[in-house]
């Protein structure tokens, strides 16, 4: 990921291994990482049980809170595209019970949110 896209937290895609090793101590024994995204100092992965989120919070980003959703409980999701003016696309997830997003992940051209949206799509439609 460049260091341009890093700094304006637009995620790009990281091979599952490198996603494995960034969530080692959040996974169970045996869960595989599908797909991987990282942005500057957070992560997300989509893992054959769960999404799993990595949110690096202050200034150093040494406190860090996990989110682990079972695609169960997402209730829907948005994806929306970039714009003329607008460089990034977003992902919104919503969980069951919440009228707010509870995971905003913003996306750089490079990467298509429609991906995205599908690979999520694959998940929780086959729940």
């Amino acid at each position: 990921m460049g260091v341009m896209a890093a700094l304006t937290g637009n995620a790009a895609e990281i091979p599952p291994e490198k996603g494995a090793e960034l969530f080692n101590q959040v996974l169970m024994d045996g869960e595989p990482v599908h797909r991987a995204y990282e942005l500057y100092r957070d992560a997300f992965v989509f893992t054959d049980r769960r999404l799993i989120a990595k949110d690096a919070q202050g200034l150093t980003g040494k406190k860090i809170e996990w989110h682990s959703v079972p695609y169960r409980s997402i209730s829907h999701f948005a994806i929306e595209t970039a714009g003329i003016n607008d460089w990034d696309a977003e992902l919104k997830i919503f969980v069951s019970g919440s009228q707010t997003p509870a995971i905003t992940k913003k996306f750089n051209r490079k990467l298509s949110i429609y991906e995205v949206g599908n690979v999520l799509s694959s998940y929780i439609c086959s729940r």
